[in-house]
Formats: structure tokens, sequence, C-alpha cells
């Protein structure tokens, strides 16, 4: 039996329904300062069971600060968090969480096996250290004091300790940093295996490609508001427009000039006097109309909508 079959049979069967987490008219104040919600109104969030949320904002946003809540290390000002039915600052709740933060300290001293068998006694249904240890790729290291792991084999060590109690929910803290591509690909491979015994997941990352490779639905901080909220494709849907770049000979004037052309760039001709046009447009049916309309002579004609990243970036800049 593989590690992810190890983990799938000792996780449970079949996927829950209904919510794992309710935020109801949250805010949380510091002194002045609100990091979520405000005096005007709170955050009101609902986390589907089985889901993977990708929660993301610039710094400030207050994610660090909702996560806090919703692990119960915070209490909210206002409001009311519940975590699987219960509030999370009850001890009982937390042994149903697992959490991998984005600073992580681990004893030096301790093997890496010793690290997962430490933490595994300290739930009532942990999963194995062996399945863990292979899903994680840490078999070859488990005698290995946890001080002598390079950075990558800390995060995925730190992976291992957030899954070992067998959580429910699990919130993962830029999971990803100091991973190389290897360890990447291990990583998700065992994020897909606890999801799909129904593990509710909540991410928080940099890596907003990987943000809308793997997450069923976004959700967008600004402000310690919730201002967007949807999957992937929605979220991008939500941002018009398109880029549209092509080869051809067409001058930086005769660009500018076609219809609903929000932005042109193109190096200069070459000998032959093409060159590659980059056009940023609201309407791209439009624009791809008008060229054609005109002859001018295309090549390597390419479409492309906007990605999460530059719809996270329209959705987060400050408007003047």
């Amino acid at each position: 039996m593989t590690a992810l079959q190890n983990i799938q049979s000792s996780a449970g069967t079949g996927q829950q329904t209904g919510a794992a987490t309710l935020v109801e008219g949250v805010s949380k104040r510091y002194g002045s300062h609100w990091a979520v919600g405000g005096s005007e109104g709170g955050v009101s969030l609902e986390l589907r069971r089985g889901e993977l949320t990708a929660l993301l904002g610039p710094n400030g946003a207050g994610k660090s600060t909702l996560i806090g809540l919703m692990l119960g290390l915070e209490s909210p000002t206002r409001g009311r968090v519940r975590v699987l039915g219960e509030d999370p600052r009850r001890p009982q709740a937390r042994t149903r969480l697992g959490a991998l933060p984005q600073d992580l300290a681990l004893p030096a001293t301790l093997t890496v096996r010793e690290l997962l068998e430490l933490y595994a006694a300290l739930y009532p249904a942990p999963l194995a250290v062996e399945a863990v240890l292979e899903l994680c790729d840490l078999k070859a290291l488990a005698r290995q004091r946890a001080g002598t792991l390079s950075g990558g084999q800390a995060r995925r060590l730190g992976f291992g300790l957030s899954v070992i109690g067998n959580p429910e929910l699990l919130f993962l803290d830029e999971p990803t940093s100091a991973m190389d591509v290897q360890s990447r690909q291990t990583f998700w491979a065992g994020v897909g295996a606890m999801q799909a015994r129904g593990k509710t997941i909540v991410l928080t990352t940099h890596y907003l490609e990987e943000a809308e490779r793997v997450a069923d639905r976004v959700v967008v901080l600004r402000h310690g508001q919730v201002i967007a909220d949807g999957t992937p494709g929605a979220i991008k849907a939500s941002v018009s427009g398109a880029t549209v770049s092509f080869v051809s000979r067409l001058g930086a004037g005769e660009l500018q000039a076609l219809p609903e052309v929000l932005e042109a760039s193109a190096p200069g001709p070459s000998e032959d006097g093409w060159s590659r046009a980059v056009l940023r447009t609201r309407e791209p049916e439009r624009l791809l109309s008008a060229l054609f309309a005109s002859g001018a002579e295309l090549r390597e004609l390419e479409v492309s909508r906007a990605t999460l990243e530059e719809a996270f970036l329209n959705l987060t800049a400050d408007k003047p």
C-alpha cells in the first residue's frame, strides 16, 4: 500500500457536507486599529467542507488575523466564529485542526521521526508515522535532526506535523516557500490526498499561480474586508479585458489607433520590418475584427484573458 493509500485509509471515508467554518459579523481590533472588519461592519464567511480555499490579500489585509480567529488563537472583538460546529478556542475543537505556519520553529535536537511521534501522541486518532514520512518524502531523513534540515526539508516536515493529527480542517500559510520543484510536487500530491478524503483546506500564498491551479475557491481580503469571493475562473472573469499579441508590420501609431486599445507596446521593427505587438484591450472581439478587416498580415496571434495574479492586482490596487 502506498503512502497516499495509507493516508486515505486512515483518514476516514466519505466527504462530509455543510460548513467547516462560520465567521459571522466578525471584527478584530488592536488598540485603535481594525485588523479585520471595522466599526461599520464585520466579515462574514462560510468555508464548506471538502473545499480548498485560497485566502489571498496584500500584506496587512487581515489574512493572518482571520486565520488566528479560526484557529482559536485570537478572540473576536465583535461577532462569532465557529469551526466544525464548535468554538475554536476550546481544546477539544483544536484537536480537529491542523496548521502549517509561515514561521516554523522546530526543536533542533529532535529527529524527524521523534518530532512526528511526539506530535502524534497529542491527538486522539493520529495518522501512522510511517505513512506521513512517506507522504512527505522524509523516510530517508527520519533519523536526521531537525536543526540540520534544509529550508525545503523543514517545510516538508512542517507539513507532516500539520497532518499527523488527522485534522478535519487544515490551514497552510505560505506552505511551499523554500521548496524546490520536486518538493512542491510531493507536497501538492499530499494535499490532494488529504482533500480526496474530505478534508477542508485553507491556503494562503503569494504564489498565485499555485492558488489558481489548486483552489476550488478564492477569497480576497483588502483592508480587513472581503472584496471578492468565487472560483478562480469567476475571479479572473471579474477583470474585464484581455491581452492580444501578434507579429506584424504595423507601426506604433497604427496599433494605437485600433479600437478599444488601452495600452500598446511593440519593440522596434526587425530588419525585415516585422515586430511583436502586445495590446491590452477591454473588448478583444472588436479589436480582432478591426485587425482582420484592415488586411494586415498577422503571425503568431495569441489572445489571453487575465490571470489570477492580474485579477488580484486589479482588485487590491489603491484606486485614485
